[in-house]
């Protein structure tokens, strides 16, 4: 166009020429702006109304700016659809989480509540408590709830990164908690209150049905031993059929007799109710005593009972309960540790110093009989657990022993296990710490 009007007027000047370029871009500018105005409009709109939540069809008027425009239709109605998954997602959890019958509170990084299911809300509005309203999301964890384990949980879980474990009792009047949380990959935590009031009031009835039953067992069971012992030991004119049925009465009420005090035993350890004196004494003094106090049962099995490595470094532990459990796990290897081929059974005792997982002692009985296999070493300190249920009746075990020393080591802030193989025997070891300040 520009030179058209040049050649149609060769005598125009050089300035009349450089305006009439200036004008035409000009023109060319303003056609140009308005043309990319009438195709991003539409687009411009389609990006609101996805952003919006809604979805329009996109169109421009220029074949050029159509694959474009098809193009941003498509991306638009996929993350329209991912929006619309992730929301119904989040609905679906929701719904999940506020049908369970545990409190749940997720926190973020700063310890600000995010997020609480239906039950804690009801929970935060119950009298009493460590509480101090309603949930506000976006506030701080410990503005609404004052309870020190349950902080101290989210603490954990927040700071250190690990799942903790609490049991409140103060959250609820009346109520017992048990608390795990657990921190999210994106950072903050998630707090779940399980209500296990209930259930530790069963587990208590069980156990002072167990201990009452117990109790009231002994008298009966002492009248019936001491009869029988009396007509085996004065009655000369009883027949033999008579003597081993009367034999029979009596092993079966000594059995019982021991059933019921080891019941009794259990029922105090587990409920706290035995009085430990724990006090600095020579490990090797107990292992000492304890093999002395054995000799009766050792040479009655017709066994060999030697003593190992031991040190003379002192454990805080009560003298009593250490002797019981020594005696215990001594008994169960000269009973339960008869090599296959035959022959008595030999024992070690060994006590040594270890580092870890704290500064202990670590006792240690060893057997080497016929060992029990790998599926049995995690349960054989449950109660009334038994590897060879028909030879353990007939040595007159109770399948208490074991759980009795777990309670009895853990009590006193030890830890105990077991390490076996077939045909290689068994190891039973327990640790007890070090005392801070030895006795000379």
């Amino acid at each position: 166009m520009v030179f058209a009007i040049v050649t149609a007027f060769p005598d125009l000047p050089a300035v009349a020429v450089g305006g009439i370029l200036l004008v035409w871009a000009a023109l060319m500018a303003l056609w140009t702006a308005h043309s990319l105005q009438r195709i991003l409009g539409p687009m411009q709109a389609s990006a609101n109304s996805m952003i919006e939540g809604e979805q329009k069809p996109l169109t421009t008027g220029f074949r050029d700016f159509d694959g474009l425009a098809q193009a941003l239709s498509t991306a638009s109605k996929r993350v329209q659809g991912s929006l619309e998954t992730a929301a119904e997602s989040r609905r679906q959890l929701e719904a999940l989480l506020d049908s369970m019958q545990d409190a749940v509170v997720a926190v973020d990084a700063a310890g600000r509540i995010q997020w609480t299911n239906e039950r804690m809300q009801k929970m935060m509005l119950l009298p009493g408590g460590y509480f101090t309203g309603a949930v506000r999301v976006g506030h701080a964890l410990v503005q609404t709830v004052r309870d020190p384990d349950v902080l101290e949980c989210v603490r954990v879980a927040l700071e250190d990164t690990a799942v903790a474990v609490r049991r409140s009792t103060s959250l609820v009047p009346g109520r017992i908690y048990e608390v795990n949380a657990s921190p999210m990959p994106g950072g903050g935590a998630v707090a779940v209150l399980h209500d296990v009031t209930r259930i530790e009031e069963v587990e208590r009835t069980q156990k002072d049905f167990v201990a009452n039953v117990s109790h009231e067992l002994r008298t009966p069971l002492t009248s019936i031993t001491g009869y029988v012992e009396t007509l085996l030991d004065h009655e000369a004119g009883i027949s033999p059929q008579g003597r081993e049925f009367l034999g029979t009465i009596l092993k079966n009420a000594t059995r019982m007799n021991r059933l019921t005090e080891d019941l009794l035993v259990m029922a105090r350890v587990e409920a706290a109710t035995v009085e430990l004196s724990p006090a600095p004494v020579p490990a090797d003094l107990l292992v000492r005593e304890a093999v002395a106090g054995m000799k009766g049962l050792v040479q009655e099995n017709e066994g060999v009972l030697e003593i190992g490595t031991i040190t003379d470094c002192q454990v805080f532990a009560d003298h009593d309960a250490v002797m019981q459990v020594l005696s215990n796990l001594i008994e169960n290897a000269i009973k339960y540790g008869q090599p296959k081929a035959g022959g008595g059974t030999r024992v070690v005792i060994s006590a040594r110093e270890v580092a870890a997982p704290y500064d202990a002692v670590e006792f240690s009985v060893r057997d080497f009989g016929q060992g029990i296999a790998s599926e049995h070493l995690n349960r054989i300190f449950e109660r009334f657990y038994r590897v060879d249920k028909t030879r353990s009746r007939e040595s007159g075990g109770t399948g208490l022993g074991l759980s009795i020393v777990r309670h009895m080591v853990q009590a006193q802030g030890g830890t105990i296990r077991a390490e076996s193989e077939l045909g290689e025997g068994s190891c039973f070891l327990f640790t007890l710490p070090k005392a801070l300040y030895p006795v000379h």
